[in-house]
Protein backbone atom coordinates (compact mmCIF):
# COMPACT_ATOMS: atom_id res chain seq x y z
CA UNK A 1 0.00 0.00 0.00
CA UNK A 2 1.42 3.34 -0.88
CA UNK A 3 1.36 6.06 1.74
CA UNK A 4 0.79 9.57 0.94
CA UNK A 5 4.23 11.65 0.63
CA UNK A 6 6.69 8.49 0.08
CA UNK A 7 9.00 8.59 -2.50
CA UNK A 8 9.97 5.53 -4.57
CA UNK A 9 13.76 4.54 -3.66
CA UNK A 10 15.77 3.05 -6.78
CA UNK A 11 19.01 1.03 -6.14
CA UNK A 12 21.93 1.86 -8.81
CA UNK A 13 23.89 -1.41 -10.34
CA UNK A 14 27.40 -1.21 -8.94
CA UNK A 15 29.85 -2.27 -11.79
CA UNK A 16 33.05 -4.82 -10.35
CA UNK A 17 36.16 -2.19 -10.62
CA UNK A 18 37.86 -4.94 -12.59
CA UNK A 19 34.73 -5.00 -15.47
CA UNK A 20 35.35 -0.83 -15.64
CA UNK A 21 38.83 -1.48 -16.13
CA UNK A 22 38.21 -4.16 -18.32
CA UNK A 23 35.66 -1.62 -20.66
CA UNK A 24 37.41 1.33 -20.69
CA UNK A 25 40.49 -0.57 -21.85
CA UNK A 26 38.25 -2.10 -24.65
CA UNK A 27 37.62 1.53 -26.09
CA UNK A 28 40.49 2.85 -26.50
CA UNK A 29 42.47 2.41 -29.48
CA UNK A 30 45.01 -0.13 -29.23
CA UNK A 31 48.07 2.51 -30.59
CA UNK A 32 47.18 4.96 -27.26
CA UNK A 33 47.71 2.43 -25.00
CA UNK A 34 50.52 2.46 -22.65
CA UNK A 35 53.58 0.03 -21.77
CA UNK A 36 55.44 1.14 -18.14
CA UNK A 37 56.70 4.72 -18.02
CA UNK A 38 53.92 6.24 -19.91
CA UNK A 39 55.43 4.89 -23.17
CA UNK A 40 52.79 3.92 -26.06
CA UNK A 41 52.79 0.61 -27.79
CA UNK A 42 55.48 -0.05 -29.83
CA UNK A 43 54.98 -1.23 -33.40
CA UNK A 44 57.70 -4.34 -34.44
CA UNK A 45 60.04 -1.64 -36.10
CA UNK A 46 60.04 0.53 -33.55
CA UNK A 47 60.93 -2.52 -31.14
CA UNK A 48 63.50 -3.22 -33.69
CA UNK A 49 65.48 -0.18 -33.55
CA UNK A 50 65.33 0.38 -29.66
CA UNK A 51 66.73 -2.57 -30.02
CA UNK A 52 69.62 -1.72 -31.82
CA UNK A 53 70.40 1.17 -30.08
CA UNK A 54 70.54 -0.84 -27.23
CA UNK A 55 72.80 -3.85 -28.33
CA UNK A 56 75.00 -0.65 -30.24
CA UNK A 57 75.56 0.88 -26.48
CA UNK A 58 75.82 -2.23 -24.38
CA UNK A 59 78.71 -3.44 -27.49
CA UNK A 60 80.05 -0.17 -26.78
CA UNK A 61 80.59 -0.29 -22.92
CA UNK A 62 82.08 -3.60 -22.84
CA UNK A 63 84.35 -3.50 -25.99
CA UNK A 64 85.18 -7.60 -26.70
CA UNK A 65 83.01 -9.47 -23.97
CA UNK A 66 83.08 -13.40 -24.21
CA UNK A 67 82.50 -15.77 -22.46
CA UNK A 68 84.18 -15.19 -18.53
CA UNK A 69 84.54 -19.05 -18.80
CA UNK A 70 88.76 -20.24 -18.85
CA UNK A 71 89.16 -22.23 -21.73
CA UNK A 72 91.85 -23.11 -24.25
CA UNK A 73 89.73 -25.00 -27.21
CA UNK A 74 85.94 -25.42 -27.79
CA UNK A 75 86.11 -28.69 -26.34
CA UNK A 76 87.26 -26.88 -22.60
CA UNK A 77 84.32 -24.79 -22.71
CA UNK A 78 81.84 -27.07 -23.45
CA UNK A 79 82.91 -28.70 -20.44
CA UNK A 80 83.07 -25.73 -18.20
CA UNK A 81 79.37 -24.47 -19.66
CA UNK A 82 78.57 -27.58 -18.12
CA UNK A 83 80.42 -27.06 -15.39
CA UNK A 84 78.71 -23.29 -14.75
CA UNK A 85 74.64 -24.55 -14.54
CA UNK A 86 73.34 -23.70 -10.55
CA UNK A 87 77.20 -22.57 -9.98
CA UNK A 88 79.90 -19.42 -10.80
CA UNK A 89 82.00 -18.76 -13.36
CA UNK A 90 84.62 -17.98 -10.99
CA UNK A 91 84.30 -21.53 -8.73
CA UNK A 92 84.63 -23.04 -12.07
CA UNK A 93 87.21 -21.48 -13.19
CA UNK A 94 88.83 -22.64 -9.77
CA UNK A 95 87.94 -26.73 -10.64
CA UNK A 96 88.65 -26.15 -14.43
CA UNK A 97 92.54 -25.15 -13.60
CA UNK A 98 93.23 -28.49 -12.11
CA UNK A 99 90.74 -30.71 -14.19
CA UNK A 100 92.16 -29.27 -17.36
CA UNK A 101 95.95 -30.57 -16.51
CA UNK A 102 94.53 -33.91 -15.97
CA UNK A 103 92.27 -34.20 -18.26
CA UNK A 104 93.51 -32.99 -21.85
CA UNK A 105 90.89 -33.91 -24.42
CA UNK A 106 87.66 -35.49 -24.80
CA UNK A 107 89.24 -39.16 -25.20
CA UNK A 108 90.71 -38.74 -21.77
CA UNK A 109 86.99 -37.28 -20.31
CA UNK A 110 85.71 -40.41 -22.26
CA UNK A 111 87.95 -42.35 -20.15
CA UNK A 112 87.31 -41.30 -17.03
CA UNK A 113 86.24 -43.58 -14.09
CA UNK A 114 82.79 -41.18 -13.16
CA UNK A 115 83.37 -41.76 -9.49
CA UNK A 116 86.67 -39.86 -9.94
CA UNK A 117 85.20 -37.12 -11.89
CA UNK A 118 82.12 -36.93 -9.43
CA UNK A 119 84.74 -36.02 -6.37
CA UNK A 120 86.84 -33.67 -8.65
CA UNK A 121 83.93 -31.17 -9.82
CA UNK A 122 82.49 -32.05 -6.59
CA UNK A 123 82.41 -28.01 -5.75
CA UNK A 124 80.13 -26.55 -8.59
CA UNK A 125 77.02 -28.25 -7.59
CA UNK A 126 74.93 -31.65 -9.08
CA UNK A 127 78.77 -33.15 -9.40
CA UNK A 128 76.73 -36.32 -10.32
CA UNK A 129 74.54 -35.48 -13.23
CA UNK A 130 77.23 -32.90 -14.69
CA UNK A 131 80.23 -35.83 -14.56
CA UNK A 132 77.55 -38.52 -16.44
CA UNK A 133 76.97 -35.42 -19.16
CA UNK A 134 81.04 -34.64 -19.64
CA UNK A 135 81.72 -38.41 -19.84
CA UNK A 136 78.76 -39.02 -22.46
CA UNK A 137 79.26 -36.24 -24.39
CA UNK A 138 83.09 -37.00 -24.03
CA UNK A 139 81.93 -40.45 -25.93
CA UNK A 140 80.27 -38.90 -28.82
CA UNK A 141 82.56 -36.50 -29.84
CA UNK A 142 85.10 -39.80 -29.92
CA UNK A 143 82.83 -41.75 -31.48
CA UNK A 144 80.53 -39.59 -34.05
CA UNK A 145 83.42 -36.48 -34.35
CA UNK A 146 86.67 -38.02 -34.40
CA UNK A 147 87.34 -36.08 -31.20
CA UNK A 148 86.67 -32.51 -32.73
CA UNK A 149 83.72 -30.38 -31.79
CA UNK A 150 81.28 -29.93 -34.16
CA UNK A 151 80.81 -26.37 -34.85
CA UNK A 152 77.26 -25.80 -35.64
CA UNK A 153 73.73 -26.09 -33.45
CA UNK A 154 72.53 -29.08 -34.42
CA UNK A 155 75.15 -31.46 -33.59
CA UNK A 156 75.97 -29.85 -30.77
CA UNK A 157 73.11 -30.07 -28.77
CA UNK A 158 72.70 -33.76 -30.13
CA UNK A 159 75.73 -34.69 -27.95
CA UNK A 160 73.94 -36.26 -25.11
CA UNK A 161 74.00 -33.40 -21.75
CA UNK A 162 74.43 -30.29 -24.50
CA UNK A 163 70.95 -28.27 -24.37
CA UNK A 164 70.69 -25.09 -26.56
CA UNK A 165 72.25 -22.44 -24.51
CA UNK A 166 75.62 -24.57 -23.76
CA UNK A 167 75.67 -25.11 -27.21
CA UNK A 168 75.30 -21.43 -28.46
CA UNK A 169 77.53 -20.50 -25.76
CA UNK A 170 80.21 -22.54 -27.44
CA UNK A 171 78.96 -21.16 -30.93
CA UNK A 172 79.34 -17.26 -29.64
CA UNK A 173 82.39 -17.76 -27.30
CA UNK A 174 84.66 -19.69 -29.02
CA UNK A 175 83.80 -19.98 -32.79
CA UNK A 176 82.71 -16.48 -32.51
CA UNK A 177 79.29 -17.38 -34.73
CA UNK A 178 75.86 -15.64 -34.69
CA UNK A 179 74.19 -17.32 -31.98
CA UNK A 180 72.35 -16.21 -28.61
CA UNK A 181 72.97 -17.71 -25.32
CA UNK A 182 70.03 -17.38 -22.86
CA UNK A 183 70.81 -17.46 -19.41
CA UNK A 184 69.35 -16.19 -15.85
CA UNK A 185 71.19 -12.79 -16.78
CA UNK A 186 69.66 -12.44 -20.63
CA UNK A 187 66.57 -13.83 -19.10
CA UNK A 188 65.75 -10.77 -16.37
CA UNK A 189 67.46 -8.45 -18.50
CA UNK A 190 65.78 -8.72 -21.73
CA UNK A 191 62.30 -8.95 -19.84
CA UNK A 192 62.89 -5.60 -18.11
CA UNK A 193 63.78 -4.34 -21.38
CA UNK A 194 60.92 -5.66 -23.15
CA UNK A 195 62.42 -7.67 -25.93
CA UNK A 196 60.40 -10.14 -24.85
CA UNK A 197 57.25 -11.10 -23.06
CA UNK A 198 58.36 -14.79 -22.85
CA UNK A 199 60.24 -16.84 -19.89
CA UNK A 200 61.14 -19.85 -21.81
CA UNK A 201 64.87 -19.50 -22.67
CA UNK A 202 64.17 -21.12 -26.26
CA UNK A 203 61.35 -18.36 -26.95
CA UNK A 204 63.46 -15.79 -25.79
CA UNK A 205 66.37 -16.46 -28.19
CA UNK A 206 63.73 -16.44 -30.81
CA UNK A 207 62.31 -13.21 -30.10
CA UNK A 208 66.01 -11.78 -29.62
CA UNK A 209 67.08 -13.22 -32.97
CA UNK A 210 63.84 -11.41 -34.31
CA UNK A 211 64.67 -7.99 -33.17
CA UNK A 212 68.22 -8.15 -33.64
CA UNK A 213 70.24 -7.89 -36.87
CA UNK A 214 72.41 -11.15 -37.00
CA UNK A 215 75.79 -9.47 -36.59
CA UNK A 216 74.65 -8.60 -33.05
CA UNK A 217 73.68 -12.15 -32.30
CA UNK A 218 77.31 -12.92 -31.18
CA UNK A 219 77.90 -10.57 -29.06
CA UNK A 220 74.86 -9.82 -27.38
CA UNK A 221 74.45 -12.93 -24.79
CA UNK A 222 77.89 -11.51 -23.45
CA UNK A 223 78.07 -7.96 -23.42
CA UNK A 224 73.75 -8.24 -21.40
CA UNK A 225 75.48 -10.87 -18.94
CA UNK A 226 77.77 -8.49 -17.89
CA UNK A 227 75.12 -5.90 -17.74
CA UNK A 228 72.86 -8.20 -15.50
CA UNK A 229 75.76 -8.95 -13.32
CA UNK A 230 77.10 -4.94 -12.64
CA UNK A 231 74.07 -2.90 -13.21
CA UNK A 232 70.86 -4.94 -13.73
CA UNK A 233 71.07 -6.68 -11.07
CA UNK A 234 68.34 -9.34 -10.26
CA UNK A 235 67.42 -7.59 -6.69
CA UNK A 236 68.14 -3.95 -6.82
CA UNK A 237 68.82 -2.88 -10.56
CA UNK A 238 71.35 0.40 -10.87
CA UNK A 239 69.00 2.61 -13.14
CA UNK A 240 70.44 5.63 -12.14
CA UNK A 241 74.06 3.99 -13.38
CA UNK A 242 72.41 2.34 -16.89
CA UNK A 243 73.16 3.67 -19.69
CA UNK A 244 70.68 1.95 -21.54
CA UNK A 245 67.99 3.47 -19.19
CA UNK A 246 66.02 5.94 -21.56
CA UNK A 247 65.26 2.48 -23.47
CA UNK A 248 64.18 0.88 -20.74
CA UNK A 249 60.19 0.48 -19.83
CA UNK A 250 61.21 -0.90 -16.24
CA UNK A 251 63.19 1.94 -15.16
CA UNK A 252 62.40 2.72 -11.61
CA UNK A 253 63.79 6.43 -12.18
CA UNK A 254 60.69 8.91 -12.91
CA UNK A 255 60.37 9.71 -16.69
CA UNK A 256 62.17 12.96 -17.40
Amino acid sequence: MKTAGMRKVTTKKTVPAAKRRKATAARKPAASRRTGRGRRKESPEELKRRARRIAALLRKKYPGAGSALRAENPFQLLVATVLSAQCTDKRVNMVTESLFKKYRSPEDFARARRSVLEREIRPTGFFRAKAKSIVELSQDIVQRFGGAVPDNLDDLVSLRGVGRKTANVVLAGFFRKPAIAVDTHVKRVSARLGLTRHTDPVKIEYDLMDILPKREWQPFSFVVILHGREVCKARKPRCEACIIEKYCPSSLLAKR
